[in-house]
């Protein structure tokens, strides 16, 4: 396995909770994003993800804010055997007009929606850490 590889694995094993967030390619994750949680579900008795807590964040240029993408990384987690959050729900849609040239993001409600999401993933890890 490479350097790189068992390093990942470490940062995964090491955190309380997982915060996955993603464009949406082609109705699904993007290529780079599957192929690291492969490595992190690699070998299957060192699987780096399972009974880790999680939420998924997506953006998106149309009107769905990544919802497929979302879709189809829960039920990726299924297998990794993660515990992900069902709500709140941070879907950006029309991504391009919600952050600055600087990719800094200038949507309140979004910005909002965020907080209220990185707030539900504290209170579920605690929650599951008892």
């Amino acid at each position: 396995m490479p350097e790189i590889v068992r390093e990942f694995k470490k940062k995964i094993q090491g955190a309380d909770a997982i915060l996955f967030a993603t464009p949406e390619h082609n109705y699904s994750v993007t290529a780079v994003l599957k192929n690291a949680i492969e490595w992190g579900n690699r070998p299957p008795r060192d699987a780096s993800w399972s009974g880790k807590p999680a939420a998924v964040i997506s953006a998106s240029t149309g009107l769905r804010g990544g919802a497929r993408a979302q879709l189809h990384l829960r039920q990726i987690m299924i297998d990794l055997n993660m515990y992900p959050i069902n709500r709140p729900l941070l879907l950006v849609a029309n991504a391009k007009d919600k952050f600055s040239e600087d990719l800094q993001l200038t949507d309140g409600e979004t910005l909002q929606t965020l907080r209220d999401v990185l707030s539900g993933l504290v209170e579920w890890t605690r929650r599951l850490q008892r």
